[in-house]
């Protein structure tokens, strides 16, 4: 590939990461149209509908194979079942997060997020950090103790997100490319399968079924949370293989901020000052991780060209 080719790849990794980031960015906003459904509900035809879509996938590509190859490797099926807990772990929340009028603390945990992934390579890969990366580390846990203190509760919504979703990057890295997008998710959602029928017949049993009940618009809306999920993760997917790491770790901030300004201007949840000094070392944290991402990476390329003239 020639260096003209490679440039416009990555370009258009880009571009399709940054759509991903900004469909998740969103997803508040959708969620709440799909109100008065309660986030139990919607969970249970998120994973449903997500099965749906990717089926429908995998027979238009003509993919099966690849998802069949999957199931014969014990190792990758148990992965893809730790994946699917963890994702549903994160799908929940962050509905109850959005349906309860918690998305700012939301987006405070897609902000911890990279600092999660990190601290993970730390405890669990056994990683070394550099410098910049225990000062990103630092910073973040201050403000989590800023906003434990001086707000007065603890973030969970905003800690359960971030080590749910953090966890399960590390739980992706495991997996590695032998998964593609489609059947890594049509599995994920297969295994959350029998749980999202449990939770299913709770509902209706409990609260009620909301699906039907309020006109066709809302029906379609509902059944639409499929493609709502998949197509992000389809988009990243093409993103992450074409565009170097560190543009995509750049790009990943775009998700928190929109669900931030959501939150903050368009929903109007409240940011006493406490919660902006919190925010405010939430982003420092990740303003010295950006930097030292993008300097580190700088080094590596000069250090490899380096390498290659000698």
């Amino acid at each position: 590939m020639t260096p003209a080719e490679t440039a416009r790849e990555e370009r258009l990794g880009a571009a399709y990461a940054f759509g991903a980031y900004v469909l998740w960015g969103f997803l508040p906003l959708y969620f709440l149209l799909l109100a008065p459904i309660g986030p139990w509900e919607i969970v249970v035809w998120r994973i449903l509908f997500s099965l749906l879509f990717c089926a429908i996938l995998l027979t238009v590509t003509r993919t099966w194979g690849k998802l069949f190859a999957i199931l014969r490797d014990r190792r990758l099926v148990f992965w893809t079942i730790i994946a699917g807990l963890l994702i549903y772990v994160n799908w929940q929340v962050f509905l109850i997060g959005i349906l309860t009028g918690h998305v700012i603390e939301g987006s405070l945990g897609y902000f911890i997020n990279p600092i999660v992934t990190v601290l993970l390579g730390v405890i669990v890969l056994k990683e070394r950090l550099r410098t910049a990366q225990w000062i990103a580390i630092a910073f973040a846990g201050l403000a989590v103790i800023v906003i434990i203190v001086a707000y007065g509760s603890v973030p969970w919504i905003a800690l359960i997100l971030a080590a749910s979703f953090g966890t399960y990057g590390l739980v992706k890295k495991q997996i590695g490319p032998r998964v593609d997008a489609v059947s890594g998710l049509t599995l994920e959602s297969l295994w959350l399968t029998p749980i999202a029928v449990v939770q299913l017949v709770i509902v209706a049993n409990t609260t009620g079924l909301v699906i039907g009940t309020q006109g066709a618009g809302h029906t379609v809306l509902v059944t639409l949370a499929g493609v709502v999920t998949a197509v992000p993760l389809l988009l990243f997917a093409s993103g992450a293989r074409r565009a170097p790491l560190t543009l995509i770790g750049l790009l990943q901030f775009a998700a928190p901020i929109l669900q931030f300004i959501t939150g903050a201007w368009l929903l109007h949840e409240p940011m006493p000052l406490e919660r902006w000094i919190g925010f405010a070392l939430v982003w420092l944290a990740l303003v010295v991780l950006s930097v030292d991402s993008v300097l580190h990476a700088r080094r590596s390329r000069a250090a490899s060209a380096i390498a290659e003239l000698v």
